[in-house]
């Protein structure tokens, strides 16, 4: 099975990191319909195949790994009839910033605590998006950039703005899942990188 992952790290059929990762076939399978399931839906539901294209190249972003960022940029700009892409990667690249931040519940981890930007939607920019995608980039960016402060507020943000329930419970998975294939592919390619230095050349 060659999936978005193994393209992503570039990984060779036949490779020690191929073998590895074959190990963990079903782990691998997972992943792959997860990737499926959550972009290239057979039936979008509640969650349009723009709008989930869109949180994925903006989340992206966020993370500001290469690989994937090119991978959704792309995704975005190919599923683009409406002329959104160049502002949600405009979005995005305006709200990236280090993280985590955020606030715990008042007690020893306090002392953690991280005050960082708190993304919001121009009303301008709101204009050209809409309420609905521009909550939900305003969500997709508190949980990957401040996953501490998540809370029922945002939730009925997205509410307020339009979404179903349905559509809620779809953006936090697809927020949730491109987080951990983005881990995914930076630690893959970082032990391809390792395998590389360590290789003795024929």
């Amino acid at each position: 099975m060659i999936t978005l992952i193994d393209r992503l790290v570039g990984i060779d059929p036949g490779s020690p990191l191929d073998t590895s990762f074959a190990a963990r076939a079903e782990a691998r399978a997972q992943a792959e319909l997860s990737y499926q399931l959550l972009l290239h839906p057979i039936d979008t539901g509640a969650v349009s195949l723009l709008e989930r294209h869109a949180i994925a190249a903006f989340v992206a972003v966020l993370h500001d790994q290469p690989e994937t960022r090119a991978y959704y940029r792309a995704l975005l700009e190919r599923s683009d009839a409406g002329g959104i892409a160049a502002v949600v990667l405009r979005e995005a690249e305006a709200a990236r910033t280090t993280g985590p931040y955020g606030h715990f519940p008042k007690g020893p981890l306090s002392v953690e605590d991280r005050a960082g930007l708190i993304y919001r939607v121009s009303s301008e920019v709101r204009a050209t998006l809409g309420d609905q995608l521009s909550a939900a980039l305003e969500q997709a960016h508190l949980l990957v950039l401040h996953p501490r402060d998540a809370s029922q507020a945002g939730l009925q943000s997205l509410l307020d703005a339009g979404w179903s329930t349905t559509g809620v419970v779809v953006l936090s998975q697809l927020v949730a899942f491109l987080s951990f294939q983005i881990r995914v592919v930076f630690g893959l390619r970082a032990v391809a990188a390792a395998h590389a230095a360590t290789a003795i050349p024929a």
